[in-house]
């Protein structure tokens, strides 16, 4: 079964809490001050690049709240799935300053199957584990 919009949201917060607030104080303590986001930035995107790819699909978040990304055929992500799905976001998204995004979120509020922009363009779905 497809996760929707509320699970989703609820595991993208916790990965927010669990891992990027360590993330922030690692990136202050590597380059000694704000303002320099871009360390948090990219250890971000390494995290949700990789982790998934190494751990089945799963986040710490997603983890947390029973829900993995697959493929469209059940298997767990690979490298470049992750990296499209990835990319494609950050340029789609950033590309329509947000709106993309907005219209991403009501896609998995209202769609039969959940999915999202970043989802159809790398040929995923979220599910529950």
């Amino acid at each position: 079964m497809n996760a929707g919009f509320w699970i989703r949201l609820g595991a993208s917060l916790l990965d927010g809490l669990i891992v990027g607030v360590p993330l922030a104080i690692l990136s202050y303590s590597i380059t000694g001050g704000y303002g320099k986001e871009y360390v948090t930035d990219l250890l971000s995107f390494l995290y949700t690049l990789l982790l998934p790819v190494f751990w089945d699909g799963y986040t710490i978040g997603k983890r947390c709240v029973g829900i993995r990304i697959v493929k469209l055929d059940g298997s767990p992500p690979t490298i470049g799935t992750m990296l499209l799905r990835q990319v494609a976001a950050g340029l789609i998204y950033g590309f329509t300053f947000g709106i993309a995004a907005i219209i991403s979120a009501i896609m998995v509020g209202v769609r039969e199957d959940k999915r999202s922009i970043h989802d159809f363009i790398a040929g995923t779905e979220v599910v529950y584990a």
